[in-house]
């Protein structure tokens, strides 16, 4: 499933990542991989902007507005009892 393409709000800055792989752990769509001693998005597409890499990120390297995509829709629909307000249950079955 992919949430945005090419999303504003997802930041990685290759030069402050260390490699410690926090971010691939806590990702829950599984954006970030190893490679070469360091982290890489390889799946940015699926970023959903919970924030959780960059609030783990230690060093800097991720930077991530929380709650402004699908996360915060889905998670609102939930405590509403709604449907996702970013049309991801929608015929389209288009999200965000």
């Amino acid at each position: 499933m992919k949430y945005f393409r090419a999303s504003d709000t997802f930041q990685f800055n290759a030069e402050k990542c260390t490699g410690c792989g926090r971010c691939v752990e806590v990702c829950p769509h599984n954006v970030f991989k190893i490679e070469n001693r360091k982290a890489a998005p390889v799946n940015s597409d699926r970023c959903m902007e919970c924030g959780a890499c960059a609030e783990n990120c230690e060093f800097g390297a991720l930077i991530v507005k929380r709650g402004v995509g699908c996360a915060a829709a889905v998670i609102t629909g939930l405590l509403r009892g709604t449907e996702p307000t970013c049309d991801c249950s929608g015929p389209s079955g288009k999200c965000c």
